[in-house]
Formats: structure tokens, sequence, C-alpha cells
């Protein structure tokens, strides 16, 4: 197995196990086992469990870009796109293994930059189709991904739309998001 498939495979061992047990209730042995690979192969990719939880977080974080590109690549009008992005984002990040927000946010830079760009990539095709009235989408793009981003810890603690079904929680957030984009 070449060492970027060992390397793959145990992160994907240690991403079901964080999320089967938890992470404080997962170790290095833990992982070794359910992969089938030895503590030293492990420790050779991995220096600590820290090390491999902070790459399963980039690792989750690479699906979730890829993910939202999707959306943002359908043949959809630019209003829905923005649901849809908010949508599949947060509901992602309820992962237990996301809780730990301070953690998560040494690795995520490029999620977030990456994020802004789609924002402004579906902002300029809402505007071009007459759909938002926006003067700066650079500025726009910045505070919707911060305003998104500002509600993330207490959405993955449970604090925020656990009692609202997806039907509910996408009205409120359309409301808010259209709001904001003065969507015609």
């Amino acid at each position: 197995m070449a060492v970027s498939k060992t390397r793959a495979k145990l992160v994907d061992v240690a991403r079901q196990l964080f999320a089967k047990n938890g992470v404080d209730n997962t170790t290095m042995n833990d992982i070794s086992v359910a992969s089938g690979k030895g503590r030293r192969t492990l420790y050779t990719y991995f220096k600590s469990k820290e090390e491999i939880y902070m790459a399963v977080v980039e690792s989750e974080l690479e699906m979730l870009s890829d993910a939202l590109e999707k959306v943002a690549l359908e043949k959809i009008a630019p209003d829905l796109k923005i649901l849809k992005l908010i949508v599949l984002r947060n509901g992602s990040l309820r992962a237990s293994f996301f809780r730990d927000i301070w953690r998560v946010e040494r690795v995520r830079r490029n999620f977030d930059m990456h994020e802004i760009t789609l924002f402004k990539q579906i902002l300029v095709e809402g505007k071009e189709q007459g759909l938002f009235e926006v003067d700066n989408i650079d500025i726009l793009a910045d505070i919707l991904h911060y305003c998104i981003k500002g509600i993330e810890v207490p959405y993955v603690r449970g604090k925020i739309g656990e009692e609202l079904d997806d039907r509910q929680g996408w009205e409120y957030v359309a409301k808010i998001v259209y709001g904001a984009l003065g969507h015609k």
C-alpha cells in the first residue's frame, strides 16, 4: 500500500472512531487495531492523537469544500445555491468531532477562503440575473461568510434549530439571507 493510501486509511479509520466513540474516548491503539496497522506504522504518520485529529478535521473540511463546490456549479438559481450552501455546510459541521471549534479553527483557513470565493461567484451570478441588489460583492461575501460562521458554535452544540425540521430551518435561513441580499 502506498504511503498516501496508508495515511488516508488511518485518517478514515480515525474519522469513523471519532464519530462513533468521540475523540476523547478513542485511543491511538484503537485506531491502530481498527485499521489493521501496527502502532509503529500509525506513529510513523502521526506523532499524537491531536495530529491525527487535525488530519481528520482537514480531510472533513476538504470533503465539505468539494461538496460546496458541486452546489455552486449546479444549474439552479443563485438564490437557491446560497441556501443550499448554508444548509449543507451547517449540517456537515454538526459532527461531534467539530465541537472543539478552537482546534478546528487552526486548520480551516483554506476552507474559509474557498467558501468566500464561492459566495462571491454566486453573488455575481445572482446580481447579473437581477435576483440580488448588491453594491459590493466582496464585502457582502465576507459578511455572509462571517455571519454564518458566527452561528456555528451554537449550531454545532445544538443550541440553534434543534427542534426545527429541514423545511422550517430552510424558511428561516431564506428570510434572513434573502433580506440581506435584497432578493427580488
